[in-house]
Parts: structure tokens; sequence; C-alpha cells
């Protein structure tokens, strides 16, 4: 069974179908149709809710899209919905801010942006326009109405974030963190099929060597669109989200370690202390409704060839903590993709953590490349990490993304770097050694050729930027 509070309501769950989306929950089963429906894959945001969870001593409120997250995910939290925000049948400010200030167009995508204002209103007290085209990144305005829904937020500065969730929030801490204390695990069961949440890594493996098929849940930003959109039903699906080894960051004075199941929202302050390009990258990762449910882990374990973190990974040469039957391996990057979306994951194993050298003397460049902005796929994604010794590259590594069925290095144009001066002139043979390192494909992002020569411009670009970095990830190359 699983617990978890629906607005103000105890919710028990038991049996359902261990692939039920929250989405599909609220307007199928308790008939709360306020979150909308729109894309079912977890980019146009019609559907965000928020989630509450009890989190050193206080609630922490984050944003999420329901259409693609489990309903036993839930587990432990409260799920704020659109019809709750109300007090005494007067609408909450966020509510009152939109109509104020005509933000509310046709109507449809409302209630998601009325979701992520009110997040955006519970943690941060006096947003900046950055702070609200961030939270709003991921919803989208069919009316193209941004400029009162933006006036909206902004005229919320200052007010407290004073509601009725700030006056129950010690009474909410206590019933979630009571739910957590009696029940710290759950279930969901339907007939043979079924939803685990182990919450610890021995349980976990152990679930594991039981159900050698079962799924391993993290986010779910990729996993759910199998079931969303291919219809799939996964007979065991097993939730990494409570395992506690998995969700802990270590920072020491050689490395900076983090749990698979860490989100990236939630080691966004750590890269930024080490890493700042990787962790202004992230900002294009997804919109924060998936940032704040994907995981690092589950990034790298889904191998994906257009997978924004492991070119990153490869540049910084990082390692991968995996645990299985055999006992725990360490594999390094370089090595850990075998094929497309293959990896030498072992046969019931997980993911512990991912290992990051930290590296002073080297400069880390990281770009994305997409057709717009926010909430994008990646063209190309690169990452460099150059160290010079006396105005000559002394080590590099150069990663990839989309330029080949697996996340990879560029080691001929590596080797033609070494020992060369960082630039223009310097990069000559490491551009033309990109064409023997990669053979891109043409898709419906870009054409093979015009990776190819994304990839060799951006060689270039670092060049440039390496007097003055920017460190400005965030820039987006529009296609001709």
């Amino acid at each position: 069974m699983i617990r978890f509070l629906l607005n103000d309501q105890d919710i028990n769950e038991e049996n359902c179908a261990p692939d039920t989306t929250v989405l599909e929950y609220l307007r199928t089963k308790v008939e709360q149709r306020g979150t909308k429906e729109g894309c079912a894959s977890g980019d146009c945001g019609a559907c965000t809710v928020v989630l509450a969870e009890a989190t050193n001593g206080q609630l922490r409120y984050q944003t999420v899209n329901s259409c693609i997250t489990l309903l036993g995910s839930l587990h432990g939290k409260q799920l704020l919905t659109v019809e709750h925000l109300k007090e005494q049948g007067a609408l909450h400010p966020v509510q009152q801010a939109m109509v104020d200030l005509h933000g509310s167009q046709c109507g449809f995508c409302t209630p998601g942006f009325i979701m992520s204002l009110f997040a955006l209103y519970k943690n941060c007290d006096q947003p900046t326009r950055a702070d609200v085209e961030n939270a709003l990144a991921g919803n989208l305005c069919r009316c193209t109405g941004y400029r009162p829904i933006i006036d909206a937020a902004l005229s919320l500065a200052g007010k407290g974030a004073s509601d009725i969730f700030t006056k129950s929030e010690a009474s909410t801490y206590l019933r979630l963190t009571g739910i957590l204390k009696q029940h710290p695990s759950g279930f969901i069961e339907h007939g043979t099929r079924r939803f685990l949440i182990p919450t610890n890594d021995d349980e976990l493996l152990a679930q594991l060597q039981r159900f050698p098929d079962a799924k391993l849940v993290a986010g779910g930003t990729d996993l759910s669109l199998s079931i969303t959109q291919q219809l799939q039903q996964p007979e065991t699906l097993i939730y990494s989200g409570r395992v506690q080894e998995l969700m802990q960051i270590e920072e020491s004075a050689s490395t900076l370690k983090i749990g698979a199941a860490v989100t990236y929202s939630a080691m966004q302050s750590s890269l930024h202390k080490y890493f700042i390009s990787f962790a202004d990258m992230l900002e294009r990762l997804g919109s924060l409704q998936v940032r704040n449910q994907g995981t690092l882990g589950g990034n790298v374990a889904n191998a994906s060839p257009i997978g924004d973190t492991p070119p990153v990974l490869l540049a910084l040469d990082a390692t991968i903590h995996v645990r299985s039957p055999n006992g725990r391996e360490t594999f390094p990057i370089n090595t850990f993709f075998t094929g497309y979306r293959q990896t030498k994951l072992p046969a019931s194993g997980f993911i512990e953590s991912i290992e990051i050298p930290l590296q002073p003397e080297c400069q880390l460049y990281v770009y994305k490349i997409s057709k717009r902005l926010d909430d994008d796929i990646s063209a190309v994604c690169a990452a460099f990490s150059i160290a010079l010794k006396d105005g000559k590259v002394n080590d590099v590594r150069l990663g990839f993304g989309g330029m080949a069925a697996t996340p990879a290095r560029a080691l001929k144009a590596e080797q033609a770097l070494i020992g060369q001066s960082f630039t223009e002139q310097g990069i000559l043979a490491a551009q033309k050694a990109l064409a023997e390192d990669f053979s891109p494909i043409d898709d419906v992002r870009a054409s093979g050729a015009y990776r190819l020569k994304v990839a060799q411009n951006l060689l270039l670009r670092a060049v440039l930027e390496q007097d003055n970095p920017t460190h400005e990830a965030l820039e987006v190359v529009q296609y001709a």
C-alpha cells in the first residue's frame, strides 16, 4: 500500500495498475479535473501539479508533470492540485494576480501556470524576471499570453508567501513524517503486476534479483513515455526515489560523488561550486518540472546518444559506481557505453553513484545546441576539459552527444590537440580529426553534415572564450 496526502486528504492506495500516472489518477479515479492533459509526455506543462515533501524540518514545494509521474512515487508526499489553492472561497494570491492582470487566456493551460507560479511563490519571495522565466519554461501558452502571466508573477514579489499552506505547514510536516516513520516502504499490486518502493540498497538489490525483468524507476521522465506514448505495461516497476544511499551528495577535497537518484535540481548547487558551465547547462535540460524529477543516474543508465549529461561526464573523466549480484564494481565512463542504449551495467544491477574528480587545472566548456532554448532535445551536446601548460594543451578530453550511437569522446581530435597551442591555428588539425572520430547521421533534429560542422565550430568557440569565459551554456543556435 502507498500512503500520501491528496491536498488535505489522507489517501491509501493499494490495488491499482502500477503504471498509473498521477494525471490519470486525478482525472479518472478521484475526478479532480482541474489538472489538464495536453501532450502526455512532459512537454507542455498543462498537467503541472506541486509535490510537497518533508525535508530538513520544513516542506519543500516542487512542480512536476503529472502526466509522466507514476502514482507510486507519491508515497509519503503531499500532492497539491489547483482545486486546493483557494481559502474559504477566496482565490489564492497567485490566482488573484492572474485574474487582476489578465493572465488567463483561453484557460486550458492556466491551471498548469497557476501551479508553477504557486511553487515559485512558496520558494522565492523576491522573484526576478529570470526566476519567473525559469519557473515557467515548462509551461506552454498556446495563446502567446506570456506578458500578463509574467506580470502576475512579478506582482507577487514581497508578499511573504503567506497563505493557508504556511499556516498548516507544521501539521502537514508531521503528517508526512508520520507516514514515512510508520510505513517507510510501500507497494502497489494489481493482479500479477506491481510497483515496489525499497528504502535501502540491500532491499533494492534483493528486489531486482527477485524480479530480473523489472524496470527501475527514478524520475520516470523517459521511462514514463513508454507508458503514455507506446502504451507499454511493465510487469514490475521498482522505484529508487526512497533509497537513501542513492540520494546522497558527497564532497571531498578531490572528488564530487553524486548519488544515482539525486535529481538535477538537487545537484545543481553542488555543481555550481566546481563546474559552473555544467550547472548552467542544466538550465537547458528539460524544464524545471523535468529537473525536479529526472536524475543523473537515470540519464547515464538510459545511455541515450543525445542525453545531456554523459558528454560532460566524459569530459570530466567520471567513474560509475555499480552494485549487482556480482558485488560492487566501478567503470570509467569512457568504457561504460557499449552500444545504442547499451551499457556494462550487469543483470539485476543498478548505478549507485557517479564520482567526478575535481580538476582545478582544467577549464570546462559545455555547449548544448538545440532548436529552441528551453525544454528541447540536443542536436549536439559538447563538453571540453582542457588544461594548458606554457600555452600548450597538456591534457584534454572532448565529450560529445548526438554524434554517434553512444555518447563518446573524440579520441583522435584529442590526440591532435596535445602539444598544440589552444588557438584558432592550433585547433585546425583537431577540427579535421573530428571527421575521423564521428560520422553523424541525418535525422529530424539535424543533418549529419550540420552536426559535424557544429562540433568543429564549438572547438573554435571554446578558443575564443578561453580568455573571457562566459560559462553561458544557454545560447541556442537556430537552424537555417
